[in-house]
């Protein structure tokens, strides 16, 4: 039995998605920080798509599981969804301030797994919050608000990147990067940690206010009813396995418009993974010049130093200009990224008319055909302010990425699975990025050259192919 949804006003959805920036500041920060720290840390570019992996697994694991557990829980002072992405946000925020003490690369991989196991954990259950809350007349409206907050806490996050590169960084002195065995030369530069302590700040309070401000609607007696026959009696394996049985039944019994988005989704989100990833390392060769033959004299030195070796000072001056251009690179794309998601951030909410007068997929497809283009492009800008046209292209695709997908989805599936089918959208996002991780390693080192500017076009070209794939999507009149 469906509830009856009163419509809610601006302030009301507004209020119920402030929760999201937190999450999408620590996303932000995932996106633009954290494959960068791992370069500080020592990694090489094939190795960042293995090093990701957590991303995707904890995805795949946490979200579709959350949502099981989440469709068939009800406490009267907590709710339904609320319990989950509070949680979530602690030990996210708990993490994110943990992240910019990392002392070693294995040490950083782990929170790495922490984090993303929150975050996933806060996330899906927000998703279905939504759905639950809003009248299917409002779903798109909400999503792309959410999309708004997606724009908003990813803006944050990078411009603060870029602006305390800006305003703290203290360039090192030769003698300054090499101590004995000590101390790594490629520890995290001291002006990453404010940006982290902000979204440690940002996830928590954020999830407080909606947590606060938006009551979940009480499930009916004949929701109760279910709630409870379900849960009584049963062992704790059987409550375990119990959320798997329920995922496995509904991809089973997944509408045709999702089969369809899993096809565009392995394009689109294996190439956002792709550009995620190397989207700093090909600033460093196609803005700042720094090649791989660079990259490798650097590493050299770097050992040289550790082992407590005797460095030239044409080499420690190599090796301080270098560590320097890595700086600007990370903060350049805090630049570009930030410039794209405050395009999402200002378009989010202007797409929705586009979508009712011209039809949700028309406008998905036109966003992933935009957001290829921009890729296609990047490489070939060497002005750093030129470079952020493209993140405009960008910005407008994440936008409809972000909310157009989860409004069409919303709208097809049962209203008492919605947690569970919400996770099994993330499934469809998280499978392409573990493809990616395992998979884009060896696609790199042996058919692009190892180069992070052919990582990128590669990235363009998927993005085409998922604009071409989602014409196949099939949306009926009442649902777009």
């Amino acid at each position: 039995m469906n509830i009856r949804k009163p419509e809610l006003s601006f302030w009301q959805i507004w209020n119920m998605n402030v929760g999201f920036f937190g999450i999408q500041f620590s996303f932000g920060l995932q996106q633009t920080a954290i494959n960068p720290i791992f370069s500080f840390l020592g990694a090489h570019h094939e190795e960042l798509p293995l090093l990701n992996l957590a991303g995707p697994v904890t995805g795949l694991l946490i979200q579709p599981l959350i949502g099981a557990i989440s469709d068939k829980t009800w406490s009267p002072k907590w709710g339904r969804r609320k319990p989950f992405f509070l949680i979530g946000a602690i030990v996210a925020s708990l993490c994110l301030f943990a992240f910019p003490f990392s002392p070693h690369l294995w040490f950083a991989v782990g929170l790495l797994w922490i984090l993303d196991a929150a975050n996933n954990t806060a996330m899906e259950p927000y998703r279905a919050f939504i759905g639950d809350k809003l009248p299917d007349n409002q779903l798109t409206y909400g999503f792309q608000m959410q999309s708004l907050f997606v724009g908003a806490g990813i803006t944050l996050a990078n411009f603060s990147l870029f602006l305390f590169q800006d305003w703290f960084s203290v360039p090192q002195v030769a003698g300054d990067l090499c101590t004995s065995g000590t101390e790594a030369v490629t520890a995290i530069p001291k002006w990453v940690y404010y940006s982290f302590f902000l979204g440690a700040f940002a996830s928590v309070t954020t999830i407080l206010w909606s947590v606060w401000k938006t009551p979940e609607i009480p499930p009916s007696e004949e929701e109760l009813a279910v709630i409870k026959e379900r849960n009584a009696g049963k062992l704790g394996a059987e409550k375990i396995f119990e959320p798997l049985v329920e995922i496995f039944h509904a991809i089973g019994d997944m509408p045709k418009l999702m089969w369809n988005l899993a096809g565009v989704y392995l394009f689109q989100w294996y190439a956002l993974f792709v550009y995620w990833q190397f989207i700093t390392p090909m600033l460093r060769t196609s803005l700042y010049g720094i090649s791989n033959e660079d990259t490798s004299r650097f590493d050299n030195i770097m050992a040289a130093c550790q082992s407590g070796a005797e460095i030239s000072a044409t080499d420690m001056t190599f090796a301080q200009n270098i560590q320097l251009l890595s700086e600007q690179a990370l903060a350049q794309t805090g630049l570009m990224n930030g410039t794209y998601n405050m395009v999402t951030m200002i378009v989010a909410l202007a797409l929705v008319p586009f979508a009712r007068k011209y039809s949700s997929k028309l406008v998905y497809v036109a966003s992933l055909f935009l957001t290829g283009i921009a890729l296609l492009s990047m490489p070939y800008i060497k002005d750093q302010f030129l470079l952020l046209l493209p993140m405009i292209l960008f910005g407008i695709g994440w936008a409809a990425m972000m909310g157009i997908p989860y409004a069409m989805v919303s709208k097809v599936i049962p209203e008492e699975r919605r947690g569970v089918y919400m996770g099994i959208v993330n499934m469809m996002i998280v499978i392409p990025m573990l493809i990616q991780t395992i998979s884009f390693g060896y696609v790199i080192k042996n058919f692009l050259g190892n180069n992070a500017v052919n990582a990128i076009l590669f990235g363009g070209v998927f993005f085409i192919i998922a604009a071409f794939l989602a014409t196949r999507l099939r949306v009926s009149k009442e649902h777009r």
